[in-house]
């Protein structure tokens, strides 16, 4: 049971390669059955931190930017993820961990578009952890320079609290969700460096105002960056791709869409 939030199970995250054969390895959460305290809670984001730093020496160590990507279920982080792997894979190896409850569906995608990938399944657990990211980067072992993408569970809410050891955080919403998220999900939005718009292909058939939007993230993170784009279809993923490399020492080029 996660001491924060209380999700999670007995039988803890599991944490798969997808490609070249079976490999899963059942590990223990490794939080234990305790009650939510503000000391326990304290405690438990203090290892999680920890852990984070060692996560993110290892990886500045050896080139690798990793990002930390969040979002609901549905908005579309896979299939941001997949469009990114087939353009900038021609430039710089990329690696994927994949965070979901169940299933490697997500990850099968991933691993289709060219990336290499580990799968990690958190049961009832609602987000990743510095310790997860850990056990997977050794399953997972990226090459140096590469970018890494960690696509989260689908969560606004707990994946806030979790520092993974990431270069940087993104919160990605689309338009269908409504233009309010911010207003009801503020820490997310406050933590985030980057916010993504995603499916603005759909913005002539949904009530969506980005402008709106935007407003609403930048009072609660004056500093946060917005890019509006569609996965689907290409347009403003030039942005995106130059965040990316505003957040590493190998900078992307520019794909034409």
């Amino acid at each position: 049971m996660c001491a924060t939030c209380g999700c999670g199970d007995a039988t803890g995250p599991r944490v798969s390669v997808v490609a070249g054969g079976e490999h899963d390895h059942d590990h223990d959460h490794g939080h234990g059955h305790s009650d939510h305290t503000v000391i326990l809670e304290q405690q438990v984001l203090a290892k999680n931190d920890g852990i984070a730093v060692h996560n993110r020496e290892w990886m500045r160590g050896r080139g690798i930017t990793a990002l930390n990507i969040m979002s609901s279920p549905g908005a579309g982080k896979t299939t941001l993820l997949a469009r990114t792997i087939r353009e900038l894979g021609r430039q710089r190896p990329i690696a994927v961990i994949e965070g979901d409850q169940e299933t490697r569906l997500d990850a099968e995608r991933i691993r289709e578009a060219g990336a290499s990938v580990v799968q990690v399944n958190t049961g009832a657990g609602c987000h990743l952890d510095a310790e997860m990211i850990d056990r997977a980067l050794r399953a997972l072992d990226p090459a140096d320079e590469s970018l890494l993408l960690i696509e989260n569970v689908g969560n606004l809410v707990c994946p806030a609290l979790f520092d993974l050891g990431e270069e940087g955080k993104v919160v990605l919403i689309s338009t269908p969700e409504g233009v309010d998220k911010p207003k009801k999900y503020p820490h997310i939005f406050a933590v985030a460096d980057l916010v993504v718009i995603n499916k603005i292909d759909l913005l002539p058939y949904v009530e969506f105002d980005v402008d709106a939007c935007v407003a609403q993230a930048k009072i609660l993170n004056p500093a946060v960056r917005v890019v509006v784009l569609s996965a689907t279809t290409g347009e403003g993923m030039d942005e995106w791709y130059e965040w990316i490399g505003s957040r590493s020492a190998i900078s992307p080029v520019a794909v034409d869409n």
